[in-house]
């Protein structure tokens, strides 16, 4: 044999190795980041939760019957700390920044962003006492609809309905009446 065909068969016999090396050293690199992204996530929990208890003061002050809050921390792929359907708080890129934030038809807006507990707890005292308002200016705007006076327009059409049908009869019978007069 040659040396050039040596050489080649050598690097054949060399680069599966290497590459086996090269694979088991990137699965215990993915295996160090995924140890890393999970305490992450564990330290977003965490702080959700110290800001979830910050906030608990603001929720014993509001009324039973307003049922518009639904507090609660999402352990999802993004933790969060929901305030209501449209209203949460997020850690920021950084992992120390909280992000107040509000989805809306038109995207998703920063309602207040510090790494401050009391100022994001600040922020979210102010849009529960909006939201409240809101409901109160919704509650008085639209005033209550009682079911007897939805069951009206319902006895008007079968009325209609039932001289429609009366008319139709008669109509049929006359028709009827005609055509048998004529063959007379």
């Amino acid at each position: 044999m040659s040396d050039a065909q040596n050489t080649g068969n050598e690097a054949r016999e060399a680069r599966p190795t290497r590459l086996r090396d090269a694979l088991r050293q990137a699965r215990i690199e993915a295996a160090d980041r995924t140890g890393v992204v999970v305490e992450l996530r564990d330290a977003e929990v965490a702080r959700l939760e110290i800001m979830n208890e910050a906030l608990d003061s603001l929720f014993a002050e509001i009324p039973e019957r307003v049922d518009l809050f639904d507090r609660g921390v999402s352990q999802g792929e993004t933790p969060r700390l929901w305030i209501d359907v449209v209203a949460h708080i997020v850690m920021g890129r950084d992992k120390r920044i909280y992000r107040f934030v509000q989805d809306t038809r038109f995207g998703r807006i920063v309602l207040a962003e510090s790494h401050d507990v009391p100022v994001i707890v600040d922020a979210v005292t102010s849009y529960v006492a909006r939201r409240m308002i809101e409901r109160e200016h919704a509650m008085v705007a639209t005033p209550m609809v009682e079911p007897v006076t939805e069951a009206k327009p319902r006895r008007r059409g079968f009325g209609v309905f039932v001289l429609g049908f009366l008319l139709g009869a008669a109509a049929l019978f006359g028709l009827a009446l005609f055509a048998s007069l004529r063959n007379l």
